[in-house]
């Protein structure tokens, strides 16, 4: 399995820089995610090094070798890199032995290797000879990794594999591919714009805003120290207020908490997870707005009296009703980041 380096790589559709100036490198045997809103350019990065594009500018390697750039150019069919598209696009004239046997000489296919990859992926050999409109849509994103791995690639890619599944699918099949993921050694590079499916499955998460890695880091390390508002709030929710520091403690509206990391002292904006807010009953400091109820929790939005919202995280039992008044407070530190730059309204 190989690792993935990507320097410099850029790429344009017309006047739009849907990928500009990459630098990542997707460890061997790891899986990374590529995390962000739609149109960030995620997807396009994912066919420049399927090969599928051609980058403008910068190198992407595969280990050592240049795959494209510097005047090289390898094409995808000589990459060995595994793809896993959206919809698993399975061929429907085919069965499931066949379609995970596309990729292999023909003498493997309906082998042991098929086989195994069922196998890996979690579903009973018998499934071998249903059509894929026999297959619910997690099975079939199984069937779909299982014949991305069976010719043994160097990297898989997947597409917002699981986008189309319904909750618990999503979680159950996320599962299922990361075990064979692992199972395997294989380097993957996973795009998605979901922050949970991000952070629960990859050993990496690179954030991209506008065509540009913004950070990459642990999922744990993403959150606990985001390298701007922006991917605070994007990553797990988050809630940004002005604030004033001094001598290590942030004060906004509400009240004050101590700094989860130093800061300089003046005007500043504190990211507020909603883990972190207390709701409590008799004091008032903001009035519930809405309560969407999830049975295990319940995420409650909070309107402070000088106008923010804030978005609380509560037992599902335990939350107060739309129209309460309620008190509100802060657990543990808070992260400062500089305040922003006033307009240049000079012309």
């Amino acid at each position: 399995m190989s690792r993935v380096e990507l320097r410099g790589v850029a790429f344009s559709f017309a006047q739009v820089r849907a990928v500009d100036g990459v630098d990542l490198t997707v460890p061997q045997g790891s899986l990374t995610a590529v995390l962000g809103a739609s149109g960030c350019g995620k997807t396009t990065l994912l066919r420049l090094v399927a090969g599928f594009l051609a980058p403008q500018a910068g190198t992407i390697c595969f280990d050592d070798t240049v795959v494209a750039g510097d005047g090289v150019w390898v094409s995808a069919q000589h990459r060995r890199v595994g793809y896993v598209p959206q919809e698993g696009a399975l061929f429907p004239h085919l069965d499931v032995a066949a379609n995970i046997g596309f990729g292999l000489p023909r003498a493997q296919r309906r082998s042991a290797r098929v086989a195994e990859m069922l196998d890996l992926v979690e579903l009973p050999s018998s499934y071998a000879t249903r059509s894929p409109h026999q297959l619910s849509g997690g099975q079939q994103q199984r069937v779909s990794l299982a014949r991305a791995l069976a010719p043994g690639p160097s990297v898989v890619l997947l597409d917002e594999p699981f986008s189309s599944l319904d909750a618990s699918l999503r979680v159950s099949t996320g599962r299922a591919v990361t075990q064979a993921l692992q199972a395997t050694g294989t380097t993957a590079l996973l795009v998605t714009h979901d922050q949970d499916e991000a952070l629960s499955l990859a050993d990496q998460v690179a954030v991209m805003r506008n065509g540009k890695v913004i950070q990459t880091d642990t999922p744990r390390e993403l959150y606990r120290a985001p390298v701007d508002p922006e991917v605070g709030a994007f990553v797990g929710g988050a809630t940004v207020l002005a604030a004033e520091v001094h001598e290590g403690r942030a004060t906004f509206s509400f009240g004050s908490a101590p700094l989860a990391a130093p800061a300089a002292d003046g005007a500043a904006q504190v990211l507020l997870r909603p883990e972190q807010i207390r709701v409590t009953r008799g004091a008032v400091g903001a009035r519930v707005e809405q309560v969407h109820f999830y049975g295990h929790d319940a995420a409650v939005r909070l309107l402070l009296p000088d106008g923010p919202v804030l978005v609380a995280r509560v037992a599902g039992l335990e939350a107060p009703e739309p129209g309460t008044e309620v008190g509100i407070g802060i657990a543990g530190p808070v992260l400062a980041f500089p305040a922003p730059e006033p307009p240049n309204l000079q012309r």
